[in-house]
């Protein structure tokens, strides 16, 4: 396990993962729209959480690159927040390690029980602190029968995909649909058109 230096320091000394890091690709994660507007309104409710989950930038050669945290920094840059806790992990931490955290940190391994959010929590709550409760459907109210489970389907479903991308991910498009086709090549039966 790599030894980390915990330290609050000025965000103007990060710097985001662009692909500088020998072997580490750019960092794949973004965030927009209204979900990124709750990112920034969830740091100024809970600004004690940045402490929690702090960000995680590597030691290359004295530049502090982040690779766990970039959506947090560029919305507390934008909210003209000036400093955070940092953990800096030493310059000897392997280029697998760092990407391994990368996919990690942003790899949701659990799965969540939507009948508990719906039963024993406060909807109006659960979406002010960011958590998409589209089981409800637009307007529904009533969860009767929202998590019934529903007959199998004996042939393939068909299901479209619309990715957009950035323009400065374009050129990134074909690794993207290799990704894409890999992950999908797991299943018996699926094929990417």
């Amino acid at each position: 396990m790599s030894t980390y230096k915990l330290q609050t320091l000025p965000l103007s000394k990060l710097r985001l993962n662009t692909g500088q890091i020998p072997d580490v690709p750019k960092n794949p994660r973004f965030i927009k729209d209204e979900r990124y507007e709750d990112l920034k309104r969830s740091i100024q409710d809970d600004p004690e959480m940045l402490e929690l989950r702090e960000i995680v930038a590597y030691d290359l050669n004295g530049e502090l690159v982040i690779v766990m945290g970039n959506m947090r920094y560029r919305a507390m840059k934008e909210l003209g927040i000036k400093e955070a806790p940092v953990k800096i992990l030493p310059p000897e931490t392997l280029a697998k390690k760092l990407r391994a955290y990368i996919v990690k940190d942003n790899s949701a391994f659990g799965q969540t029980d939507w009948d508990e959010y719906a039963n024993n929590w406060n909807i109006d709550e659960l979406q002010e602190f960011g958590l998409e409760c589209d089981f409800l459907g637009a307007d529904e109210t009533d969860i009767d029968g929202l998590f019934e489970e529903k007959p199998k389907e004996e042939k393939p479903k068909e299901i479209k995909i619309e990715v957009v991308l950035p323009e400065e991910m374009e050129e990134q498009l074909d690794e993207i649909k290799k990704r894409i086709e890999e992950c999908v090549s797991e299943y018996e039966g699926c094929k990417v058109k």
